[in-house]
């Protein structure tokens, strides 16, 4: 992950005292936390390249905990998922966590051989667009490295996280990776995130469509759209590209009918894609009847989340009418006015 100025860092652990290489002291039981994400615009195009402007969620996170054991398979490592969602996908995400905690001890020259038991428990819904995955392997990553008094880069952070992202969703952008531990808005390219200006506050309406979406399968669809319809990737990119950079100049002048407006559109190339479903179509249509400024799907797409843009004043109204066309849950979620200095 490359740095340029006004880029957004990500947490550390804290400051080092007396330890291992330099690191803290080892810890009897290590724990590490990571929030939700939103994309605003430019899921799937951020995959070939293009822009993608995300948000993260605080208030939805994930804490795991991890400590060494005498039972277990040596070097190995075994992880326990609270609560009944994760535990239908937890033999699919361990894949991922296995492969990153034997990452981790291979990048930190972690030679304790006694086995891992890792605990994971978090309020972010599973297969929504929320990055839940990628905050689960974040968490994990800082609790390892808590518990082995060991100082973690960012850039090590990242890589350990994309390696869980790719084996759970395929070619992953790094997006995801990145606005986990993220504190503010960013803008992520090709590798590199910065901080937007922010020139407004508004509100935004999570609201879950309550069918797990499928962000490989997704990727895939359009992945083999573009193979058998010659042009396809470039206009679809292009086009994404050109919103995501559109939504960063209104977000900096703060404009959010003009925001609202460029996530509407964007909702239309996803729709357009294959990627939205009935139900999603339904809640879109009624946050913009209650007055919302825009509303998109979120995420991969096939399910998931509605991401509607409203005044304070109408969401109560553009909440209300959500649930009414099927949402199972909302959450809302502020936009601060923020001036950065590129």
């Amino acid at each position: 992950m490359n740095s340029r100025q006004g880029e957004l860092l990500t947490p550390t652990p804290p400051a080092p005292t007396a330890g291992p290489a330099g690191g803290r002291p080892a810890r009897s039981v290590g724990t590490g936390r990571a929030h939700a994400k939103l994309i605003l615009l430019g899921e799937h195009a951020v995959v070939y390249g293009a822009p993608a402007l995300a948000l993260p969620v605080p208030q939805l996170s994930i804490t795991a905990s991890a400590g060494f054991s005498t039972r277990g398979e040596p070097a190995g490592v075994s992880f326990t998922m609270t609560g009944s969602a994760w535990k239908q996908v937890e033999t699919q995400a361990s894949e991922g966590l296995r492969r990153l905690a034997t990452d981790f001890r291979a990048s930190m020259g972690i030679d304790d051989a006694r086995h891992l038991d890792v605990i994971i428990d978090g309020s972010i819904p599973l297969g929504r667009g929320l990055g839940s995955s990628a905050a689960c392997a974040r968490a994990v990553v800082l609790a390892l490295a808590d518990l082995c008094g060991r100082e973690i880069s960012e850039r090590t952070a990242f890589d350990l996280v994309q390696t869980a992202e790719n084996v759970m969703h395929g070619k992953a952008s790094g997006v995801d990776a990145v606005t986990v531990g993220a504190s503010a808005p960013l803008l992520f390219q090709a590798g590199e995130a910065r901080t937007p200006a922010v020139g407004c506050d508004a509100l935004f309406v999570v609201a879950d469509s309550g069918i797990v979406g499928s962000t490989k399968e997704a990727v895939g669809r359009l992945r083999e759209s573009f193979r058998l319809h010659a042009g396809t990737q470039e206009r679809f990119v292009r086009r994404a590209s050109g919103l995501t950079h559109d939504a960063v100049a209104a977000l900096a002048a703060g404009e959010p009918e003009q925001l609202g407006s460029l996530m509407t559109e964007y909702h239309g190339v996803l729709r357009e894609a294959g990627l939205s479903t009935d139900r999603i179509e339904a809640m879109v249509g009624a946050a913009l009847a209650a007055g919302g400024l825009g509303a998109k799907i979120t995420g991969g797409g096939l399910g998931g989340c509605v991401l509607a843009l409203t005044q304070p004043e109408r969401a109560r109204e553009v909440t209300q009418r959500l649930h009414e066309a099927g949402a199972a849950q909302t959450w809302i979620v502020p936009l601060r006015r923020l001036v950065t200095h590129a």
